[in-house]
């Protein structure tokens, strides 16, 4: 053979084995945990079909728990792989309610790739005469039907022989079995109770890939209706699939909200028509949620930013709130009209604000909000002392021309109200200071003092604000520290989307304590959010911008 006969032949066999290897590394990823990063291969719930297009709440599990719990022990450290798993147990354990059924035992032998839940109705028999009864529907995909039909046969045998009355019902082609269960939940007035008398269970196996539970048979035949009746069903739904094709992450996991369904639900006006469409995926670092609201103005907002605002720098690297963006005043707009829909988000939203007016005497809208055409950061600047007031820092662009009139009117206003303007070195930085006189009467008599209202000052492009001369020193040596190049707000932001409107950001580690004293009910959804909050490190929440009568956002979890 001659050489380059040798070498052609050569390169034809490492050429097989290099096509080979690569095409077994991707059949390989394709099955391992990591490829849940990119998201599931289901790209919206199959069992939208069994939904009613009304249904106030639907969320979808796309993946077999098992591939999350094998993603969980790739990726966590040796040492929390034990404790990682039992927290996944707890997750898929809590699926089946507060059935004495054991999720390896029973369910895992034949679980598929998705689990749907929903609200179906308000009230299932639609005669508001004899009560408000929810339509409660799970619909669990089966990989093996034989399995799953052999399980829910043991299911119904059991209770029989507890003595259980079982009622059979043929229903298009479907059998429906229904009975008095022991131990499941049941709903009192909104809430969750534990119950010891029986509730109504009723179960069902759709063709060879769906087996569903409800809490009533008519549940079920309505969800068989809704299949055979497409212009009846959510998957069908225009309004459905235009939020599901906003949506552009990848994602295992779904949920579906009618807001004036929601409404009628909760009992709160949220004064919101149109739907909530969340998408959640996965990141080595936590969980990547996105976001599409249909049903707000038609008037497209494209977003602005492609990296963080320079204000950023000016915020300490040790701020555990904080928000920044560009045009201020038209974001406050806008967050002004959906806060005023959200009874949490207003308490969150206005509290710290109404702190900062009362510090300050301002009304931060008309006053300062107005003029902010540029960029703009405001941050949490915390002291020493657990009963110290809140410390804030805010940083404006004051390059629009009416803000340096607006500036100078902020000293009229502060004279106006007894508030005496003056000028200060601090740190090598003339700062201007808004002082209050107030008199004392320690054991010594009577004395005066100044008490600091206010700081502001000019650095580059910028005006800042601070609460205290303390905050305004942290913001001057911020340059050395800030939030900008921060690692930890850096890891916090890289998985949000590009361009964007800014960052609200908030570090868990430093935030907590001051979250707690000013928001006490934190506390409660912290236990209610066990075993999640016990691993956020950090939030961070973005605007995409508007199109077509759909805002988009998006949020990241940083999770231990």
């Amino acid at each position: 053979m001659k050489f380059r006969s040798f070498l052609t032949a050569l390169a034809a066999i490492a050429g097989v084995l290099f096509l080979v290897g690569t095409l077994g590394f991707v059949l390989i990823f394709a099955q391992s945990p990591i490829s849940l990063l990119r998201g599931s291969p289901i790209e919206s719930p199959t069992a939208a079909m069994f939904i009613p297009r009304q249904a106030p709440v639907v969320a979808s599990l796309l993946v077999n728990p098992d591939r999350l719990e094998t993603l969980r022990q790739t990726i966590a450290k040796p040492g929390d792989r034990r404790e990682a798993r039992a927290e996944l147990d707890q997750f898929k354990q809590g699926i089946l309610g507060s059935t004495d059924l054991d999720y390896r035992r029973d369910v895992q032998p034949w679980l598929g790739d998705e689990v749907t839940a929903a609200i179906t109705a308000l009230d299932v028999d639609r005669n508001g005469g004899n009560g408000e009864e929810r339509g409660y529907l799970l619909a669990l995909m089966t990989k093996d039907p034989q399995r799953s039909r052999e399980f829910l046969q043991l299911f119904w045998q059991k209770r029989a022989l507890a003595g259980t009355d079982l009622k059979f019902e043929a229903y298009q082609g479907t059998t429906i079995i229904s009975g008095k269960v022991e131990g499941i939940s049941s709903k009192v007035e909104g809430d969750e109770t534990q119950s010891s008398a029986p509730n109504p269970l009723a179960t069902a196996v759709v063709g060879n890939h769906y087996v569903l539970f409800a809490n009533s048979p008519k549940v079920l035949k309505d969800s068989i209706n809704n299949v055979q009746a497409a212009e009846l069903n959510l998957a069908s739904s225009a309004e459905y699939q235009r939020a599901i094709a906003t949506l552009k992450e990848g994602r295992i996991g779904l949920v579906f909200l009618n807001l004036p369904q929601i409404q009628t639900l909760t009992g709160k006006d949220i004064s919101q028509d149109g739907s909530l469409a969340i998408s959640l995926g996965l990141n080595r670092q936590g969980l990547i949620a996105e976001t599409a609201l249909l049903g707000v103005s038609e008037t497209a907002t494209q977003p602005k930013l492609s990296k963080p605002v320079g204000a950023l720098q000016y915020i300490p690297a040790n701020s555990p709130i904080s928000a920044s963006g560009i045009d201020l005043d038209q974001f406050w707009a806008g967050l002004s009209n959906t806060a005023k829909n959200y009874d949490f988000v207003a308490q969150m939203v206005n509290q710290p604000l109404e702190s900062l007016e009362k510090q300050w005497n301002l009304d931060l809208k008309n006053d300062i909000f107005s003029w902010v055409k540029g960029e703009y950061a405001l941050g949490l600047v915390p002291q020493p002392g657990k009963n110290q007031p809140l410390d804030w820092v805010f940083v404006a662009d004051k390059s629009d021309p009416s803000a340096q009139a607006a500036i100078s009117h902020l000293d009229a206003v502060a004279q106006a109200q007894g508030i005496t303007p003056g000028s200060l070195p601090l740190d090598d930085q003339a700062v201007n200071v808004w002082t209050r006189l107030a008199t004392g009467t320690p054991s010594k008599g009577l004395f005066v003092e100044a008490q600091v209202a206010g700081v502001h000052t000019s650095v580059g492009k910028y005006e800042v604000f601070a609460t205290s001369l303390e905050a305004m020193n942290a913001v001057l040596n911020a340059k050395k520290n800030g939030l900008a190049n921060n690692p930890r707000f850096e890891r916090a932001i890289a998985p949000i989307q590009t361009p964007n409107n800014g960052y609200f950001y908030i570090d868990r580690d430093t935030a907590q304590p001051v979250l707690k004293r000013q928001f006490p009910f934190i506390q409660l959804v912290e236990l209610a959010g066990q075993p999640l909050f016990n691993h956020l490190r950090s939030l961070t929440i973005s605007n995409y911008g508007s199109e077509s009568g759909v805002q988009r956002g998006g949020a990241f979890i940083q999770l231990d």
